[in-house]
């Protein structure tokens, strides 16, 4: 069983944009007024084929899909909240908040990663709950510790409790469930996504720990992670802010171990924790401040692990 992989699924966009549809929870998204639609796009797609060939010349295997003009969907960059691929054939889909994110869920990703030698034995189809306004989005709400069979989730209107314990039953993982928050207009309210805050490596974990209001559950959060023997590098909400916390362990050439993630989250870091994080790994970060302000997500959303077993 591993935990980390060096194949990457991408989505590569084609009229990327602030998408309405999700603003109304995700309170990172902004509008960039002064730049046209086009401006968005074309910086956006810099931004990903920048960052595709930074972890292609570190040994990282990267599947990119290019995104179609239709249908409309302008947050394709993120396609680890719709699938998850796992180590043993399964695929599972997951149901969407925005309507609009749910055509990005694409049969010819499949097609094309079976092309290229990968086994899909089964998929785990969620996206019914989609009809009962319940929904689980992907890696985004659910951070695996594949190795130690956990699953932890913030709850949010993007993560129902009782979808996660049915995901939890069919692939055999123990849930460990809190709420993380973050103040907008001087009011706590629920963060969207679990990667977001926190961020699971094979011998570590990036965690703001101050987000989670409840001492209970941050207590049994500290407890599950020491456990298992994670090196627990906390982060602030401010550098949550600034997407510290969403990072991804990769496998690059020659078995080495890089920790992932953008340059507004590595220029946020002070310089313990950068000592504590090159412990698990070299650092790679790449630019992507238009995709974080107009799409409300940063590395580890756009890189979709793919843990499939492949043909000898």
């Amino acid at each position: 069983m591993k935990q980390i992989t060096n194949t990457i699924l991408m989505v590569r966009p084609v009229s990327f944009r602030m998408n309405e549809q999700t603003a109304v929870n995700n309170y990172y998204q902004k509008v960039l007024e002064s730049i046209t639609p086009e401006t968005v796009q074309a910086k956006a797609l810099k931004e990903f084929d920048d960052f595709v060939g930074k972890l292609r010349s570190i040994g990282v295997q990267v599947v990119v899909v290019q995104d179609e003009k239709e249908p409309d969907t302008p947050d394709s960059i993120f396609p680890n909240n719709w699938v998850s691929f796992h180590e043993s054939g399964d695929v599972a889909l997951y149901p969407m908040f925005a309507e609009n994110r749910r055509l990005e869920r694409r049969e010819d990703i499949f097609v094309k990663l079976e092309e290229l030698g990968f086994i899909i034995e089964n998929v785990v189809d969620y996206t019914a709950a989609e009809e009962e306004h319940l929904f689980l989005e992907g890696t985004g709400s659910l951070l695996l510790d594949r190795i130690n069979g956990k699953a932890y989730c913030a709850l949010s209107p993007r993560a129902d409790e009782d979808l996660l314990i049915e995901f939890c039953e069919d692939f055999e993982f123990t849930p460990v469930l809190f709420t993380s928050y973050q103040t907008v207009n001087n009011k706590r309210l629920p963060i969207y996504h679990t990667n977001v805050v926190m961020c699971l490596g094979e011998s570590f974990s990036v965690i703001c720990l101050d987000s989670i209001d409840d001492k209970k559950e941050r207590k049994n959060v500290i407890k599950h992670l020491k456990e298992d023997g994670k090196d627990i590098i906390t982060i602030s909400e401010d550098q949550v802010n600034n997407f510290a916390g969403n990072m991804l362990q990769v496998i690059g050439n020659n078995d080495e171990r890089y920790v992932v993630m953008s340059n507004s989250a590595y220029q946020s870091l002070n310089k313990q924790q950068i000592t504590q994080l090159e412990k698990h790994g070299k650092l790679l970060y790449s630019s992507l401040d238009t995709i974080e302000a107009c799409g409300g997500g940063s590395a580890r959303c756009m890189m979709a692990e793919v843990f499939l077993p492949k043909q000898n």
